[in-house]
């Protein structure tokens, strides 16, 4: 049995349509890292994420988280300062890509988070997490090469607890919802390159949010009762 996830980065963004007979993941919270790196553009190295429930997803099941991310990334495309993707997981079924750009969270070289950030989190809880609660998240933090190695990790690290603790701890996301929170720090599989081969360091700098399958909408369809 092969262990996958759904997840949510640097995977070029793709249409909704679901793969059949795709597998989904090992339970436990399985160390999924080489899948993750798939999904965000490396690796993986270190990088860990919700894995659901064992066994193959059928037609049907698999059409159904489908339409259910849909309705998700819908929801999201109406947050202020969000750049919302329908992304793959290894396993090619539908997950959310939901981007924010550190300019928009923090004030250069801080993790306080702006009030303008504090209104697209809340958004963001309202219409999308607090309301499809059977979609789990992660939360990674990112940053550009300026700087040095350590301090940038730490600040990625730091900016993506913030995140995370925002929304659960002002805007009612449970913590069973958010499943890893992690900074990459300047790691070089994670820049974002201009098109002549240089780096866009305000592209960079950014917190994702990725929105993928949990155990329950997984259970739900593959019973064939998610809505």
């Amino acid at each position: 049995m092969a262990a996958a996830l759904s997840g949510l980065l640097l995977l070029s963004s793709c249409g909704s349509a679901t793969k059949n007979g795709a597998l989904i993941g090992a339970g436990g919270g399985a160390a999924v890292g080489a899948l993750v790196g798939k999904l965000i553009g490396g690796n993986g190295k270190g990088a860990l994420i919700g894995a659901a429930v064992g066994g193959a997803v059928g037609t049907g099941a698999g059409a159904l988280i489908g339409k259910k991310m849909d309705k998700a990334k819908a929801a999201a495309q109406q947050v202020s300062d969000a750049k919302v993707e329908t992304v793959k997981d290894a396993n090619g079924l539908d997950a959310v890509k939901v981007s924010f750009d550190n300019g928009i969270l923090f004030q250069v070289g801080k993790s306080n988070l702006q009030s303008t950030a504090q209104n697209s989190l809340n958004q963001f809880a309202q219409k999308v997490l607090n309301v499809y609660t059977d979609c789990d998240c992660s939360v990674y933090g990112f940053a550009s090469s300026d700087g040095s190695d350590e301090l940038n990790l730490q600040l990625s690290q730091q900016r993506a607890n913030s995140v995370a603790n925002y929304l659960k701890n002002n805007c009612r996301v449970s913590n069973a919802q958010i499943k890893y929170v992690q900074g990459f720090g300047e790691d070089p599989q994670y820049l974002i390159m201009n098109a002549d081969g240089t780096e866009n360091r305000a592209a960079s700098r950014r917190v994702e949010i990725y929105l993928y399958a949990s155990d329950a909408m997984i259970k739900a369809a593959e019973n064939g009762t998610l809505n």
